[in-house]
């Protein structure tokens, strides 16, 4: 049983009728030894009656005669002489004597309920059928009953419409969304919606937000994308004609270098929006243990030919063995950013230093630069999106430090820029050696 409705209902009504069958089988039993009390009740109040005055008057002799009447009256002198009975013996075979007081007594196959008083000129026993009792209480204890047993269906009937009904503000919410399209984020509405439902509207909500701003920026990084590549490609098109209309072999050797080098700008620059693009959140994330030493021994050999070109000293100082949870590829990345970064925007001859340190539950990692550093003022905006550095260089993409913080902040960490003790500047990665705990990082700015 799927409904969420028909379930309410199900239980409910077995609730209900659980309820109204105790209820019933109370006030049953209630019923039935009420009749019973006030059948003795009559029973004691005819005998006392009859007991207390002088002689029965042809009147009483005639209203006791009456045929129709459940009662057996019997009346004796103090020597047991019979003055009076209301019904031949033959009809009622009651033993000529009496208990004073209430009792039951067994006489031609019938069991009677009799009341015997005593004064000392007579004795009276008023007696009545206990079947004609039981019968009696049983119908008046139905009557009482009867109204329940009437009631359920309607009872079964309202729970179903009133569950519809604190159900409506559900099914408007399932309403409003069904009505809308892939294109369509907008809230749902919370108006009249019950303090228990709420929560998960708003949950919901909060969700429809967050991915308008994922979609958003994904949109930004598209359009962004789209208009940094048409720039090297456009750069690749002009170099390209150079080549074709160079006139003698030196020439010729120089478009090619330029188209060359135009060649590897375009390619670092794919290479690092298909890595932002696979840090981003939502994207299939493999974490494993592994050495994260080793790690940025093969990205600094990932950056050892950008290096070379730009005659860079780059030294690593590091532990043997440092043990980390998490995801080696997108670490990679990190860090030959990094290391590409300080290369890029070093100095005449760039001097990179790479440390880790790693100490209980954190690493910490510090590349340092000898390059003219970043203000205080624009060290917040470099984490932007192709946002480059008023330093005139025109090598980076302006993509390597949103990628540092997003695969940082996936990583459960936080990127810090310094000034550098060589100089220039000092970026600091503390990154937690053990899996973080799985919830969506903060999105990265987006220029």
């Amino acid at each position: 049983m799927r409904s969420l409705r028909a379930r309410l209902f199900v239980f409910l009504l077995l609730l209900g009728v659980l309820a109204s069958i105790a209820v019933g089988s109370a006030t049953y039993v209630s019923v039935h030894e009420q009749a019973d009390e006030l059948f003795d009740y009559h029973l004691r109040q005819m005998a006392l009656s009859l007991r207390d005055q002088g002689h029965i008057t042809d009147a009483e002799r005639a209203g006791l005669d009456n045929p129709e009447l459940d009662y057996v009256v019997q009346v004796w002198s103090m020597d047991g002489v019979a003055l009076y009975s209301s019904q031949p013996r033959e009809s009622a075979p009651l033993p000529p004597r009496t208990t004073l007081g209430l009792s039951n007594v067994q006489a031609g196959g019938i069991t009677w309920r009799v009341y015997g008083a005593a004064t000392p000129a007579r004795v009276v026993q008023v007696a009545q059928p206990l079947a004609v009792r039981r019968q009696l209480a049983t119908s008046a204890a139905w009557r009482s009953v009867l109204p329940i047993v009437v009631a359920a269906p309607l009872l079964g009937l309202a729970l179903w419409w009133l569950v519809g009904l604190m159900l409506a503000p559900l099914q408007r919410v399932v309403a409003a969304a069904s009505r809308r399209d892939a294109h369509s984020l907008a809230p749902l509405p919370l108006a009249g919606l019950p303090s228990e439902i709420e929560p998960l509207v708003q949950a919901f909500n909060q969700l429809l937000s967050r991915l308008a701003g994922a979609f958003e920026a994904q949109r930004a990084f598209v359009a962004d994308a789209a208009h940094e590549l048409r720039t090297p490609l456009t750069a690749l098109r002009l170099q390209l004609g150079l080549v074709r209309d160079a006139h003698d072999a030196d020439d010729r050797q120089t478009a090619l270098d330029r188209l060359r080098a135009g060649v590897d700008r375009a390619a670092r620059l794919v290479d690092q929006l298909l890595t932002l693009a696979r840090a981003e959140p939502g994207h299939a994330w493999p974490v494993a243990e592994f050495e994260l030493t080793t790690v940025l021994r093969l990205a600094l050999g990932d950056s050892a030919a950008l290096a070379a070109q730009h005659h860079a000293s780059v030294t690593l100082d590091a532990p043997a063995a440092c043990t980390m949870h998490g995801n080696a590829a997108a670490l990679q990345g990190l860090v030959r950013n990094l290391v590409d970064n300080a290369i890029l925007h070093g100095g005449a001859r760039p001097q990179v230093v790479v440390q880790l340190r790693c100490e209980g539950n954190h690493a910490l990692l510090r590349v340092d630069d000898d390059g003219p550093g970043i203000p205080m003022a624009e060290r917040e905006r470099v984490f932007a999106r192709f946002h480059r550095g008023a330093d005139g260089r025109d090598e980076g993409s302006g993509l390597g430090l949103a990628i540092v913080r997003t695969i940082a902040e996936r990583h459960g960490g936080r990127v810090s820029l310094a000034p550098s003790p060589l100089g220039g500047l000092r970026v600091q990665v503390q990154l937690p050696l053990a899996a973080p705990p799985r919830q969506p990082p903060p999105e990265p700015a987006a220029s």
